[in-house]
Protein backbone atom coordinates (compact mmCIF):
# COMPACT_ATOMS: atom_id res chain seq x y z
CA UNK A 1 0.00 0.00 0.00
CA UNK A 2 1.52 3.42 -1.23
CA UNK A 3 1.04 7.08 1.10
CA UNK A 4 -1.99 8.15 -1.28
CA UNK A 5 -3.90 4.50 -0.28
CA UNK A 6 -2.90 5.01 3.18
CA UNK A 7 -3.84 8.36 3.91
CA UNK A 8 -7.24 7.34 5.27
CA UNK A 9 -5.53 4.93 6.74
CA UNK A 10 -3.04 7.20 9.08
CA UNK A 11 -5.82 9.03 11.29
CA UNK A 12 -8.05 6.26 12.42
CA UNK A 13 -6.11 5.77 15.19
CA UNK A 14 -5.84 9.15 16.98
CA UNK A 15 -3.04 8.06 19.56
CA UNK A 16 -0.86 5.67 17.37
CA UNK A 17 2.18 5.93 15.14
CA UNK A 18 1.37 5.04 11.47
CA UNK A 19 4.58 4.24 9.24
CA UNK A 20 4.73 4.63 6.02
CA UNK A 21 8.34 3.77 3.87
CA UNK A 22 8.10 4.05 -0.02
CA UNK A 23 10.20 4.84 -2.71
CA UNK A 24 8.47 6.91 -5.27
CA UNK A 25 8.37 9.55 -8.04
CA UNK A 26 4.85 10.80 -7.52
CA UNK A 27 2.34 14.10 -6.74
CA UNK A 28 0.63 13.60 -3.36
CA UNK A 29 -2.19 15.95 -3.59
CA UNK A 30 -3.67 18.65 -1.01
CA UNK A 31 -4.22 16.95 2.55
CA UNK A 32 -3.96 17.57 5.68
CA UNK A 33 -3.64 14.82 8.85
CA UNK A 34 -4.81 14.96 12.57
CA UNK A 35 -0.84 13.91 13.41
CA UNK A 36 2.34 15.44 13.10
CA UNK A 37 4.57 14.16 10.23
CA UNK A 38 8.39 13.58 10.02
CA UNK A 39 9.36 12.74 6.53
CA UNK A 40 12.62 12.03 5.77
CA UNK A 41 14.27 11.94 2.22
CA UNK A 42 16.93 9.35 1.41
CA UNK A 43 18.62 9.42 -2.46
CA UNK A 44 16.71 12.29 -3.81
CA UNK A 45 14.73 16.00 -2.77
CA UNK A 46 10.90 16.19 -1.74
CA UNK A 47 8.61 19.18 -2.24
CA UNK A 48 6.05 20.17 -0.12
CA UNK A 49 3.88 23.20 -0.92
CA UNK A 50 1.92 24.92 2.11
CA UNK A 51 0.13 28.36 1.79
CA UNK A 52 1.78 29.74 -1.16
CA UNK A 53 5.15 28.40 -0.37
CA UNK A 54 7.46 25.21 -1.45
CA UNK A 55 9.82 24.00 0.93
CA UNK A 56 12.53 21.55 -0.44
CA UNK A 57 13.85 18.68 1.42
CA UNK A 58 17.30 17.28 -0.33
CA UNK A 59 18.53 14.14 0.82
CA UNK A 60 19.69 13.49 4.50
CA UNK A 61 17.25 16.10 5.79
CA UNK A 62 13.56 15.39 7.03
CA UNK A 63 10.95 17.27 7.43
CA UNK A 64 8.44 17.88 10.04
CA UNK A 65 4.33 19.22 9.60
CA UNK A 66 2.58 20.18 12.53
CA UNK A 67 -0.74 18.38 12.62
CA UNK A 68 -3.61 19.52 10.58
CA UNK A 69 -1.60 21.50 8.16
CA UNK A 70 -3.07 20.96 4.84
CA UNK A 71 0.11 20.41 2.43
CA UNK A 72 0.69 18.53 -1.22
CA UNK A 73 3.54 16.84 -1.22
CA UNK A 74 5.46 16.31 -4.59
CA UNK A 75 8.43 13.16 -4.85
CA UNK A 76 10.13 14.31 -7.90
CA UNK A 77 12.90 11.32 -8.28
CA UNK A 78 11.83 7.87 -9.06
CA UNK A 79 15.27 6.46 -6.79
CA UNK A 80 14.18 8.49 -3.63
CA UNK A 81 12.64 6.90 -1.11
CA UNK A 82 10.57 8.78 1.66
CA UNK A 83 10.20 7.69 5.28
CA UNK A 84 7.26 9.02 6.76
CA UNK A 85 6.27 8.64 10.34
CA UNK A 86 3.28 9.96 11.70
CA UNK A 87 2.64 10.90 15.39
CA UNK A 88 0.30 11.13 17.97
CA UNK A 89 -0.30 14.81 18.84
CA UNK A 90 -2.21 14.72 22.28
CA UNK A 91 1.26 15.97 23.90
CA UNK A 92 2.52 18.21 20.86
CA UNK A 93 2.43 21.34 23.57
CA UNK A 94 5.11 20.15 25.94
CA UNK A 95 7.30 21.57 23.04
CA UNK A 96 6.96 24.28 20.68
CA UNK A 97 9.24 22.59 17.97
CA UNK A 98 6.09 20.12 17.10
CA UNK A 99 3.86 23.65 16.34
CA UNK A 100 6.38 24.31 13.92
CA UNK A 101 6.56 23.46 10.28
CA UNK A 102 10.99 22.92 9.48
CA UNK A 103 13.16 21.45 7.14
CA UNK A 104 16.47 19.88 9.47
CA UNK A 105 19.31 18.02 8.92
CA UNK A 106 19.51 14.48 10.18
CA UNK A 107 21.89 12.87 12.11
CA UNK A 108 23.16 9.58 12.02
CA UNK A 109 21.12 8.16 15.17
CA UNK A 110 17.76 9.58 13.83
CA UNK A 111 18.69 8.35 10.48
CA UNK A 112 19.49 4.55 11.68
CA UNK A 113 16.14 5.19 14.37
CA UNK A 114 13.80 6.02 10.76
CA UNK A 115 15.39 2.93 8.84
CA UNK A 116 14.96 0.79 12.04
CA UNK A 117 11.35 1.33 11.77
CA UNK A 118 10.87 0.19 8.30
CA UNK A 119 9.72 -2.96 9.67
CA UNK A 120 6.34 -1.74 10.74
CA UNK A 121 5.75 -0.58 7.21
CA UNK A 122 2.71 0.11 6.78
CA UNK A 123 1.15 -0.18 10.36
CA UNK A 124 -0.31 1.78 12.77
CA UNK A 125 1.64 0.70 16.08
CA UNK A 126 -0.44 1.53 19.57
CA UNK A 127 0.38 1.54 23.23
CA UNK A 128 -0.01 -2.14 23.20
CA UNK A 129 2.59 -3.01 20.63
CA UNK A 130 5.97 -3.66 22.33
CA UNK A 131 7.65 -1.30 19.38
CA UNK A 132 5.24 1.48 20.41
CA UNK A 133 7.87 2.81 22.95
CA UNK A 134 10.95 2.82 20.32
CA UNK A 135 8.83 5.29 18.25
CA UNK A 136 8.19 7.73 21.13
CA UNK A 137 11.72 7.77 21.66
CA UNK A 138 11.99 9.14 17.96
CA UNK A 139 9.25 11.38 18.94
CA UNK A 140 10.92 12.93 21.56
CA UNK A 141 14.33 12.98 20.19
CA UNK A 142 13.16 15.47 17.55
CA UNK A 143 13.14 19.07 19.86
CA UNK A 144 16.89 17.56 21.05
CA UNK A 145 18.59 17.33 18.16
CA UNK A 146 17.26 20.23 15.74
CA UNK A 147 16.45 23.96 16.83
CA UNK A 148 17.30 25.60 13.50
CA UNK A 149 14.92 24.87 10.37
CA UNK A 150 16.68 25.53 6.94
CA UNK A 151 15.59 28.16 4.78
CA UNK A 152 15.25 26.31 1.59
CA UNK A 153 11.52 28.02 0.86
CA UNK A 154 10.63 28.99 -2.60
CA UNK A 155 7.16 30.97 -2.72
CA UNK A 156 4.72 30.75 -5.53
CA UNK A 157 2.62 33.31 -7.04
CA UNK A 158 -0.81 32.74 -8.98
CA UNK A 159 -0.10 36.37 -10.50
CA UNK A 160 -0.06 36.29 -14.69
CA UNK A 161 2.42 39.02 -14.62
CA UNK A 162 4.81 37.29 -12.03
CA UNK A 163 4.31 33.66 -13.06
CA UNK A 164 5.96 35.36 -16.50
CA UNK A 165 8.98 36.25 -15.32
CA UNK A 166 8.98 33.00 -12.88
CA UNK A 167 9.24 30.51 -15.97
CA UNK A 168 11.70 32.91 -17.46
CA UNK A 169 14.17 32.66 -14.67
CA UNK A 170 13.10 28.70 -14.26
CA UNK A 171 14.03 28.04 -17.93
CA UNK A 172 17.36 30.85 -17.83
CA UNK A 173 18.78 29.98 -14.82
CA UNK A 174 22.62 29.81 -16.35
CA UNK A 175 22.96 33.13 -17.38
CA UNK A 176 23.16 36.47 -15.57
CA UNK A 177 19.52 37.53 -14.46
CA UNK A 178 19.81 41.07 -12.88
CA UNK A 179 16.78 42.99 -12.31
CA UNK A 180 17.79 45.56 -14.42
CA UNK A 181 17.95 42.86 -17.28
CA UNK A 182 13.97 41.23 -16.28
CA UNK A 183 12.80 44.74 -16.20
CA UNK A 184 14.15 45.33 -20.01
CA UNK A 185 12.94 41.99 -20.78
CA UNK A 186 9.48 42.07 -19.48
CA UNK A 187 9.10 45.88 -20.18
CA UNK A 188 8.51 47.12 -16.96
CA UNK A 189 10.87 49.52 -14.40
CA UNK A 190 12.88 47.71 -12.08
CA UNK A 191 10.50 49.44 -8.88
CA UNK A 192 7.88 47.72 -10.55
CA UNK A 193 9.43 44.70 -10.46
CA UNK A 194 10.65 44.57 -7.35
CA UNK A 195 7.45 45.62 -6.13
CA UNK A 196 5.92 42.49 -7.91
CA UNK A 197 7.75 40.41 -6.09
CA UNK A 198 7.14 41.93 -2.61
CA UNK A 199 3.97 42.21 -2.60
CA UNK A 200 3.31 38.79 -3.95
CA UNK A 201 5.47 36.67 -2.63
CA UNK A 202 6.82 38.97 0.04
CA UNK A 203 11.06 37.98 -1.17
CA UNK A 204 13.00 40.44 -2.77
CA UNK A 205 13.77 39.56 -6.53
CA UNK A 206 17.58 39.02 -5.81
CA UNK A 207 16.58 37.06 -2.69
CA UNK A 208 14.35 34.60 -4.65
CA UNK A 209 16.72 33.70 -7.50
CA UNK A 210 19.33 33.36 -5.30
CA UNK A 211 16.74 30.56 -3.52
CA UNK A 212 16.24 29.66 -6.87
CA UNK A 213 19.61 29.03 -7.88
CA UNK A 214 20.40 26.60 -4.59
CA UNK A 215 16.84 24.97 -5.24
CA UNK A 216 18.11 24.50 -9.36
CA UNK A 217 21.74 22.92 -8.32
CA UNK A 218 20.04 20.46 -5.62
CA UNK A 219 17.88 19.09 -8.46
CA UNK A 220 20.85 18.51 -10.65
CA UNK A 221 23.09 16.96 -7.67
CA UNK A 222 21.04 14.13 -7.21
CA UNK A 223 19.28 13.76 -10.85
CA UNK A 224 22.43 13.92 -12.80
CA UNK A 225 26.27 13.04 -13.37
CA UNK A 226 27.57 16.80 -13.79
CA UNK A 227 30.56 17.84 -11.69
CA UNK A 228 29.92 20.30 -9.00
CA UNK A 229 31.92 23.02 -11.23
CA UNK A 230 29.39 22.20 -14.17
CA UNK A 231 26.38 22.39 -11.75
CA UNK A 232 28.28 25.63 -10.45
CA UNK A 233 27.85 27.01 -13.79
CA UNK A 234 24.57 25.56 -14.75
CA UNK A 235 23.10 28.07 -11.53
CA UNK A 236 24.25 30.88 -12.89
CA UNK A 237 27.87 30.77 -10.43
CA UNK A 238 31.21 32.15 -11.96
CA UNK A 239 32.98 30.36 -9.25
CA UNK A 240 32.63 26.67 -7.56
CA UNK A 241 33.72 28.75 -4.06
CA UNK A 242 30.84 31.66 -4.55
CA UNK A 243 27.98 29.00 -5.41
CA UNK A 244 29.48 26.72 -2.75
CA UNK A 245 29.22 29.13 -0.13
CA UNK A 246 25.81 30.11 -1.23
CA UNK A 247 24.69 26.51 -0.73
CA UNK A 248 26.17 26.01 2.66
CA UNK A 249 24.13 28.53 3.75
CA UNK A 250 20.99 27.65 2.49
CA UNK A 251 21.50 23.81 3.25
CA UNK A 252 24.45 24.11 6.00
CA UNK A 253 26.57 21.31 3.73
CA UNK A 254 28.44 21.64 0.88
CA UNK A 255 27.45 20.24 -2.41
CA UNK A 256 29.80 17.86 -1.99
CA UNK A 257 28.49 16.58 1.03
CA UNK A 258 25.43 16.25 -0.04
CA UNK A 259 26.37 13.85 -3.42
CA UNK A 260 27.64 11.96 -0.83
CA UNK A 261 24.54 12.26 1.26
CA UNK A 262 22.31 11.26 -1.58
CA UNK A 263 24.76 8.50 -2.18
CA UNK A 264 22.82 5.65 -0.45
Amino acid sequence: MGLIASLPEIDKNPNSVFVMHEKSEKLIPLHKHTKGQLSYVEGGVAYVTINMKTYVVPAHHYLWIPKGVPHVLRVAYSATVLRSLFFYAHDDKKNEFYGKLGIYPASELLIQMINYSERFDGKSIGKSDENFEFLVTIKNLLPKLNNKSLPIVLPVSDDERLLKILKFLDKNISIPLSLHDISVKFNMSERSVSRLFQSNMHISYLQYLKTLRVVKAIELIFKTKKTLSEIAFSVGYDTLGAFSNTFYTYTHSRPSDLRKKGNF
